[in-house]
Order: C-alpha cells, then sequence, then structure tokens
C-alpha cells in the first residue's frame, strides 16, 4: 500500500505539481509573447493600411490587421505556446483556430465600431487626435484585452487540446 487514495485522478507524485505549475506558467509567458508580437503586427498592418488605402474605413482596416495577425498567431500558438501538448489533426485545429479566430476578431474589433459610429469620435465632431486616441484606445486597447481574453479560454478549450488527457490542463 503507497498510501495513495484509490480513484483519485487528481494525485501527483512529489514534485509533479511543480513541474506541472511550472509549465503552465511557461504556457502563459508563451501565450503573452506571441499576443505582445501579434499586438505589434495588428498596430503596423492596421495604421499602415489606415493612413494609405483604406483612410475612410478604420474597422475594415482593423479587421484586416487582425487578420493577418490571427494567422501569425496560429503558428506560433501551436509551434510555442502549445507545443508541448499532443495535438489532434492540423486541419480540424486550424479550422477550429479561424472559428475561435474570426469572434475574437469580432470582439477585437466591436469597440472601434462603437467608438466611431455609437459614440461618434470621428471627424468633424471631434479633432484628428481625438479621432485617432479614441481609435487607440477602442481597438489595440479595449478590443485587444477582450480578444485576448476570449483566445485564450477558447484556445485552451477548443483548439489545442491534449489528445491524451482530453483537454489542456490550464487553469
Amino acid at each position: 500500500m503507497t498510501g495513495i487514495p484509490v480513484g483519485d485522478n487528481n494525485y501527483e507524485p512529489h514534485g509533479l505539481g511543480h513541474r506541472s505549475r511550472y509549465r503552465q506558467g511557461k504556457r502563459a509567458a508563451y501565450f503573452l509573447g506571441v499576443g505582445g508580437f501579434c499586438f505589434l503586427l495588428t498596430l503596423a498592418v492596421n495604421y499602415g493600411l489606415k493612413f494609405t488605402v483604406l483612410g475612410e474605413h478604420p474597422t475594415t482596416a482593423f479587421l484586416l490587421a487582425n487578420g493577418v495577425a490571427t494567422t501569425v498567431s496560429y503558428y506560433l500558438s501551436r509551434r510555442f505556446t502549445f507545443g508541448d501538448i499532443m495535438h489532434g489533426l492540423k486541419r480540424v485545429q486550424f479550422i477550429k483556430f479561424f472559428i475561435m479566430s474570426v469572434i475574437a476578431v469580432g470582439i477585437t474589433s466591436a469597440p472601434v465600431y462603437v467608438s466611431r459610429w455609437i459614440f461618434g469620435f470621428t471627424q468633424p465632431h471631434v479633432s484628428f487626435l481625438m479621432q485617432e486616441v479614441a481609435d487607440f484606445v477602442a481597438g489595440p486597447i479595449v478590443g485587444t484585452l477582450f480578444g485576448m481574453i476570449f483566445r485564450w479560454c477558447a484556445m485552451k478549450k477548443f483548439v489545442f487540446v491534449d489528445t491524451i488527457h482530453r483537454r489542456t490542463e490550464i487553469r
């Protein structure tokens, strides 16, 4: 008799809990790193489009920028953030990632739409500077925060699921 309760599936031998917490912390750090890189990519593409060809369509520019960053995010997330778990079929996983990302892009872009077209932070009602500050706060700050929370939950629950353990063990 080893003293291990029979039927206790949550038992971890001494030290394994520490490694599990370390792995979860490492995964969260990679998630934030990938997110930070994709955040900068989103800004670059968004402002590149907004100040060139899509000046009259800031929501479209933000949606396209998020689309580019989402594609990059898939590959980086699969490689780094969730690279230590068993993955299912890449095609199925990519489809799930794409569906969750479309929802996340909508969540991320909604504050820009609300800022411009519901709250009226657009020229000529406000100055150009005020419009751009409102766009920045609404999209890259508020929108990204909401999108990041949704992505973290969706990716670990629906996309990067450990095929051996049925789900990714992140708390």
